[in-house]
């Protein structure tokens, strides 16, 4: 079996990597496609996912980072790619979100990360990227909360090139993730690319505080009235994010 398993259109490239993944499919196999039918994003939301993004999923090994640490880090070392590579600056919103912010005080999504567990040891790493997909192409309540590569820069790349350079920032990542001293230089980071500190959160709907930092092991720390405390997974709103 080829280690690029790829398809015109199916339902999810996840759902697809992680079956592979389930039936015995080695570490580097990776699912890509043109497009998909029922994309999948964290906290079971969709993915909408038009000809012109990146929709790959790669099974891994999994670090000794804490979970909560690598989607946070693999988002962050894509941030860092897409500034370095085509001049586009984001943010990193907690726990796997790319943010262009606007002109206007909006923020437009870019690229996401998921991170699925498989066994102990195997888990796949699902990302998905606007490279070049045309807004009308877009469902109208997502065209202006979208951002893409391709009207960011004056390099535009072809969704070939980002799927090439996203497979090697993802394996890059993880073997930083391996020792210590990637780790912190990773969280590091990730805090200094950390958006909506100061501001009012909400996890799953619910008020949980002020983001005030980000822990070692990825978690978000928030203080509400009863203290500090830390966020270790969830669907996280922040105030006045457009």
């Amino acid at each position: 079996m080829s280690l690029r398993q790829f398809f015109e259109e199916i339902p999810s490239t996840q759902a697809e990597a992680v079956r592979l993944a389930k039936a015995g499919a080695p570490v580097g196999t990776y699912v890509v496609a043109g497009r998909q039918s029922a994309g999948k994003g964290r906290a079971e939301h969709g993915w909408s996912s038009p000809p012109g993004g990146l929709y790959l999923s790669l099974i891994v090994t999994l670090p000794p980072a804490q979970s909560a640490l690598v989607p946070l880090a693999l988002g962050e070392r894509l941030r860092q790619h897409f500034e370095e590579a085509y001049g586009v600056r984001s943010v990193l919103k907690w726990p796997n979100d790319l943010l262009i912010p606007t002109e206007a005080g909006s923020l437009r999504k870019l690229a996401g990360v998921l991170v699925d567990r498989v066994d102990d040891q195997t888990a796949v790493v699902g990302v998905g990227v606007n490279v070049s997909m045309r807004r009308s192409d877009l469902p109208p309540e997502l065209r202006e909360r979208v951002a893409i590569l391709r009207e960011l820069t004056s390099y535009p790349p072809e969704v070939a090139q980002v799927e090439s350079e996203t497979v090697e920032v993802i394996q890059s990542t993880l073997e930083l993730l391996e020792s210590d001293a990637g780790r912190r230089a990773l969280v590091s980071a990730c805090r200094r690319s950390l958006y909506g500190r100061g501001r009012a959160a909400r996890v799953d709907g619910k008020p949980v505080g002020v983001i005030r930092d980000l822990g070692d092991a990825g978690e978000l720390w928030v203080e509400g009235a009863h203290g500090r405390h830390a966020v270790w997974a969830g669907d996280l709103t922040i105030e006045e994010e457009g």
